[in-house]
């Protein structure tokens, strides 16, 4: 069997006739499936660099390993499941925890590292036993939950870190971004977060001219006059050069932590997968276990050298259902432009000159996206949270994980916040299970939604 790295000619290559798709085994003319990876790179640009600025780590190096990720990804299913692996989001929270209690970054990609490892093992699991093995274990009232307290977990970040910074940037940034995301159509409407953040520069840049410094906290976060945009670092950075690398750490505590994060990136795998499987008419549910395994191997190379994790990503599969190419030839090149982008300082540079005030105004958004997600997935399961069984455990782990509820083990060891959280609706879930009466115990879906859906768009 082949690694997928050949294409045939899709018609003349130009334009594909009306109603027709391009396969995954297919492409377009060299120069449009160029400019396809371009558009892929844009709309996956936003998100993927906002995710390491606010973990902490160089944007430079995530953006160049989601270009290595998805070329690993599209190895591994041989070129039948188009995506783009790009920053994981998911461990913006469990980034914050890590550093409060005194970690650093070694200690962060360190923890990413072995849930990649279990996202891994996870995938393994499924290629031999089949996705019901996952969906006993977490059915989509835990993944629900798991997904909804690792977003709002994040609300305390934005209030007391990056909307205090500049609260009238960070509120006019929300209400553009807020815009953009519900009024633009089509493949603008994907790249909605990055339209707010360059407004969120130029309002910066404009308040900064008009207003002088500010006296606000800085990227620090000590109290002092400093300019909103601060781009003294981009003149002296090179134009070319490696990004910074640095071996990860492993601690108990951070790795507890971010363990729980694997519910939620099973389940946005399985729903990106059966997306992109109804979009290209293929079902792909043997390559589900495939892929989950391939995007914990590629978080497993990328946490090893410093970068961040990595997931299969909505934005560029809004895009392929905009343009109805799914090419996987497009993302080939999308991920050599990654690549070409992260080995330029000054790219990063920039991207590190993000003002706090325009983080704020982004992440009330993006936070609350995410922690909603989880209700996503149990209206697409028709989850019923008058069953006593779904929202006594549930109720339970989501204030815990939300309101940062700690548990002390002993002297040097507590369970908190996300991680006790999770601990409490899944172990919860099916103690309950096992305890109650058999008309409380439907019998739940095989394979949940995932944290995304996504209409059969066409191009506007």
């Amino acid at each position: 069997m082949g690694l997928g790295v050949r294409w045939t000619l899709h018609g003349d290559g130009r334009t594909p006739a009306p109603g027709a798709v391009v396969k995954p085994d297919e492409r377009l003319s060299w120069p449009r499936t160029a400019g396809l990876g371009a558009q892929h790179v844009v709309a996956m640009f936003g998100a993927s660099f906002v995710a390491p600025v606010l973990m902490g780590l160089d944007p430079n190096l995530a953006i160049m390993m989601s270009g290595v990720a998805t070329m690993l990804f599209l190895l591994a299913t041989r070129g039948r499941v188009p995506s783009y692996l790009g920053c994981s989001l998911s461990f913006v929270g469990v980034a914050a925890v890590i550093r409060a209690q005194g970690g650093g970054s070694a200690a962060v990609t360190g923890a990413i590292l072995v849930v990649g490892a279990a996202l891994l093992l996870s995938g393994l699991a499924v290629r031999r036993f089949g996705a019901r093995i996952i969906h006993t274990a977490m059915p989509p009232v835990v993944t629900g939950a798991v997904v909804m307290l690792i977003g709002f977990n994040l609300a305390p970040v934005t209030a007391g870190t990056y909307w205090p910074a500049d609260q009238w940037t960070a509120l006019l940034t929300m209400l553009v971004t807020g815009a953009a995301v519900v009024c633009l159509r089509g493949f603008w409407s994907r790249v909605a977060i990055f339209l707010g953040l360059l407004f969120g520069y130029a309002v910066s840049w404009l308040f900064d001219r008009v207003f002088g410094r500010i006296h606000s906290i800085d990227g620090s976060g000590k109290l002092t006059d400093h300019w909103r945009l601060d781009l003294s670092k981009v003149s002296s950075a090179d134009w070319i050069g490696l990004p910074s690398l640095h071996a990860p750490s492993f601690e108990w505590s951070a790795v507890l932590v971010a363990l729980p994060v694997v519910i939620a990136l099973i389940a946005e795998n399985a729903g990106h997968v059966k997306a992109v499987g109804e979009m290209i008419d293929d079902p792909l549910d043997d390559q589900l276990g495939t892929a989950i395994a391939a995007d914990g191997a590629a978080t497993v190379l990328s946490t090893a050298v410093g970068g961040p994790a990595t997931t299969t990503y909505s934005e560029n599969i809004g895009v392929m259902a905009a343009t109805r190419v799914y090419s996987t030839a497009a993302y080939w090149a999308a991920a050599c432009f990654a690549l070409l982008f992260g080995l330029c300082p000054k790219f990063g540079a920039v991207v590190a000159a993000v003002p706090g005030g325009v983080l704020g105004g982004i992440t009330v958004i993006l936070y609350g996206m995410i922690g909603l997600l989880g209700a996503q997935i149990w209206v697409h399961n028709k989850v019923d949270l008058r069953n006593p069984l779904n929202l006594v455990p549930v109720a339970a782990g989501v204030v815990i994980g939300v309101g940062g509820v700690n548990l002390k083990i002993s002297e040097n060891f507590e369970l908190s916040g996300i991680a006790l959280g999770t601990i409490v609706v899944l172990v919860g879930y099916h103690a309950l299970r096992a305890l109650a009466p058999a008309h409380l115990k439907p019998q739940p879906p095989l394979l949940d939604e995932g944290t995304s859906g996504y209409d059969d768009q066409r191009p506007e």
